[in-house]
């Protein structure tokens, strides 16, 4: 009886799919050796030597639909930016993109399931380009998000391909602009969450800590120790939290008084940076 855990421990080895994995666990009596062989016999030699190599490389794709309404974000990896760079490998990754934006895809196993346009599934399709290209190919995540009523999804990739985000926005106004705007302030300040209440309650803790450790050591008397820990936990809102940072584009105002100005809303964002 091949176990469900031998099925993923081949393929965490091999990197091939969990139905090929399985039939070749069955078809060598369970010998991983010979599993091994089997899936290296059907073209799929490149993922079982190169099982130990690190995918670090490749591009982040950022796209959404005709009309705005669903967004994707993901990241398909190599091993070298002369690959991540390839024609072919970066027309996999913008196919992929649309296959997750068309199927929606609840997890990365659904998503490796879907067909391409050309009928082969995404699973197929990476152990494909890793042994044609001769590096290990992965799809390592994506996010998939909606636009609220009435408003959009907008995406920004950073030249590169190697930092994206995608932000929903609603409002009055070209939404695309403002989004825009929104999604490259994401990509250069890295905000931790959109408004201050969406910030972990243990990292806001932490934020406490350290500046009543660092007050401590400086000396401060005990009972003020809160008083400048809550100074600080709000400096760290200011500089974290998307709607109370400066805007990059004109320091002078923050984020929400320029969403204000253009009656819009950012309602959440995805930012993936490569390997991140």
């Amino acid at each position: 009886m091949i176990s469900a855990s031998d099925v993923k421990r081949l393929r965490d080895m091999t990197g091939a799919g969990m139905m090929d994995c399985k039939k070749a666990l069955t078809e060598s009596g369970g010998d991983f050796d010979a599993a091994i062989d089997f899936l290296r016999k059907r073209g799929q030699k490149v993922s079982a030597n190169r099982a130990d190599r690190e995918a670090k490389e490749g591009v982040i794709v950022a796209s959404v639909n005709g009309d705005a309404s669903t967004g994707v974000i993901l990241e398909v990896n190599c091993e070298t930016d002369f690959v991540a760079r390839n024609d072919e490998f970066q027309r996999f990754a913008s196919e992929v993109a649309g296959v997750a934006l068309n199927g929606k895809p609840g997890d990365l196993d659904a998503l490796l399931s879907l067909n391409l346009p050309d009928g082969v599934s995404v699973r197929s399709r990476v152990d494909e380009l890793t042994g044609k290209i001769g590096e290990l190919i992965g799809v390592r995540r994506f996010s998939l998000v909606k636009a609220p009523t009435g408003g959009r999804v907008v995406a920004y990739v950073h030249p590169g391909s190697r930092l994206g985000v995608i932000v929903t926005m609603s409002g009055n106004g070209n939404l695309d602009d403002v989004g825009r705007d929104v999604a490259m302030q994401v990509a250069a300040m890295n905000p931790v969450a959109t408004r201050r209440d969406e910030v972990d309650a243990s990292v806001q803790e932490k934020e406490m800590e350290i500046a009543r450790e660092i007050a401590r050591n400086e000396g401060k008397p005990e009972n003020i120790v809160d008083r400048i820990a809550t100074g600080k936990l709000d400096r760290f809102f200011k500089d974290n939290v998307l709607l109370e940072q400066a805007f990059v584009k004109d320091s002078s105002q923050t984020v929400e008084q320029i969403l204000r100005a253009a009656g819009s809303s950012v309602h959440g964002f995805e930012r993936y940076a490569l390997g991140a």
